[in-house]
């Protein structure tokens, strides 16, 4: 999906809008500055969540904190059949450099109902049976029949997901410069949610200064 001006507008309003009800959150940037750190309000992933739409964008898409990760509830088509889903995402260990994208993530307490009981399909089947071993959704996305590219690993209640493979990012020349470029300069250390926010913990110069200007050349070249 292309963003125009136009569309993002009603982001920065709405993030504007959010800053003056909340005025600490100027101190609370400037306080976790100093730290490496910053946090994204729960509040704004809802609001991103609602604004990607499309027919088949999940639907009515819920995001609350459970620290340490979140609880995201959507209601989606699986493979023919609608059915309410969420779990407890927690980010376990994000890795950046020049051509990777990586996400190592557990999901906890998955949950799926089937909502229309008139559907007669696999998955509806499998529901209404209890045959599906929820406590380990690595292990049935690794047997999806249409397997996304940027899923590499999936086992137990552990999925790992490169964004780079996914074909458009893997196209887009400008990413893949600031990626050689941002490497060198920082990584993401922790990621972690409390009440209200999702804190990000970085870490500066992970590979030391000698990398730092390789990295820059690369990018430019």
């Amino acid at each position: 999906m292309k963003l125009s001006l136009a569309s993002a507008f009603p982001f920065f309003e709405a993030a504007a809008s959010y800053v003056r009800r909340h005025p600490e959150e100027l101190l609370r940037v400037a306080r976790n500055a100093v730290g490496l750190r910053f946090g994204v309000p729960i509040v704004a992933l809802r609001f991103l969540a609602a604004s990607l739409g499309g027919k088949k964008a999940p639907q009515d898409v819920e995001i609350a904190a459970v620290p340490p990760g979140v609880r995201v509830s959507a209601t989606l088509d699986l493979m023919g059949t609608t059915v309410r889903a969420s779990a407890v995402v927690i980010v376990e260990k994000l890795k950046l450099d020049a051509q990777t994208l990586r996400l190592e993530l557990r999901l906890r307490e998955v949950l799926l109902k089937a909502l229309d009981d008139r559907q007669e399909t696999p998955i509806a089947a499998l529901l209404k049976s209890g045959a599906l071993d929820l406590s380990k959704p690595g292990n049935l996305a690794a047997y999806m029949p249409k397997r996304p590219p940027m899923l590499v690993e999936a086992r137990d209640d552990r999925i790992v997901l490169d964004l780079m493979k996914h074909p458009k990012l893997a196209r887009d020349v400008r990413l893949k410069r600031a990626l050689h470029a941002l490497a060198p300069l920082v990584t993401v250390s922790a990621i972690e949610s409390g009440p209200e926010h999702l804190d990000v913990a970085l870490r500066a110069l992970p590979e030391g200064i000698g990398e730092v200007v390789a990295g820059f050349r690369r990018a430019l070249s």
